[in-house]
């Protein structure tokens, strides 16, 4: 008995001292921006036309986040930790709006790989469905898309993931309705996501997601075919629970070519609709096409992004002067500054 009181000591000692050696991880980002609307128009809450999540604010230095990332790794078990302070990770971040905290948990969840195939996740993640993030270093244009904005941003749950080869993967889970930490209604969504890499560097998700609020079927690929260019694809249809009259469709292409270490130019083109009864955006039934021009300047960890956005809708949907002339036409310019750490 004291010998295998002694193994079991020796094992606890042994785990304690290599959880100790681990190191814990720190990263993020902060970020903040100055917009203009062309057309002068600022709404009552200093807002310009065009509505997508983020870099919202008309003619003003603005705020993004900070976003502080903690995580470790100990064995074969994980976590991660991700708290944002600022408009961009708090109510910029959820469609259920400020929640009266100065903060934001953007992801909370814990990880045990079984086998280097096999893995499950449970807490609280950034949702697998769509091209963009909400971290700004994880995208190359500051702006977000249409298809970005009308969510979801975050789905508690739990999945279990399988690596079937180097090409292949699934990914299948449970989680809450979209962006909340409780689902009062109970665990109501399942989703599911197929990864494949044809060849290298070009990699595609399939992604699934039904419940309460509605089905989305979801396409993501990044192709980086030379060492400067880089082609994106998100394309994607959601139905809102119910008649399936309320929701979207829409998709985006992203091209990227990278001068150099230092620069690079961007472009996203966007085709968004909302279904007969509306989601978010744009009137029922309308549409709104966008262009996204943007350059990446860096100077080490900081990113400098200038950027111009041209949207055009369907019908009249924005504002042309402060006289709230309406107009189908929308434009902008920001300047954003990005570091990560």
């Amino acid at each position: 008995m004291k010998k295998i009181l002694l193994v079991a000591n020796l094992l606890v000692a042994g785990f304690m001292a290599s959880a100790q050696d681990a190191p814990l991880t720190i990263s993020g980002s902060v970020d903040s921006y100055y917009k203009y609307d062309f057309s002068g128009y600022k709404s009552s809450e200093g807002m310009g036309n065009i509505p997508t999540s983020f870099a919202n604010e008309n003619n003003s230095i603005s705020l993004g986040m900070v976003n502080v990332i903690l995580g470790k790794s100990v064995g074969k078990a994980s976590f991660v930790g991700d708290v944002s302070f600022g408009p961009r990770g708090q109510h910029q971040s959820l469609l259920n709006g400020d929640d009266g905290n100065s903060f934001h948990i953007q992801n909370l969840y814990m990880s045990y790989a079984f086998t280097d195939k096999f893995s499950m996740t449970a807490g609280f993640m950034g949702t697998f469905v769509g091209y963009e993030v909400i971290s700004p270093t994880g995208n190359f244009n500051y702006s977000t898309s249409y298809l970005f904005s009308a969510g979801p941003f975050q789905n508690a749950g739990i999945k279990a993931e399988y690596a079937f080869s180097d090409k292949v993967g699934l990914m299948v889970g449970l989680f809450n309705d979209w962006n909340v930490y409780q689902d009062l209604d109970g665990v109501s969504d399942f989703g599911a996501q197929l990864s494949v890499s044809p060849v290298e560097g070009w990699d595609a998700y399939v992604n699934f997601l039904t419940g309460s609020a509605g089905t989305i079927v979801d396409l993501t690929t990044s192709y980086q075919a030379t060492d400067a260019v880089n082609i994106g694809l998100n394309a994607a249809d959601m139905s809102a629970s119910g008649d399936g009259n309320s929701g979207y469709t829409g998709g985006a292409l992203y091209l990227q070519y990278g001068f150099s270490d230092a620069f690079a130019l961007g472009a996203r083109g966007e085709y968004y609709k909302e279904k007969s009864d509306g989601w978010a955006f744009v009137p029922g039934g309308e549409s709104v096409v966008g262009l996204t021009l943007s350059g990446n300047v860096k100077a080490g960890p900081l990113t400098v992004i200038p950027e111009v956005r041209f949207d055009k809708g369907s019908t009249n949907m924005f504002y042309k002067n402060m006289n709230l002339d309406p107009t189908k036409n929308a434009s902008q310019f920001s300047l954003a500054l990005v570091y990560g750490f």
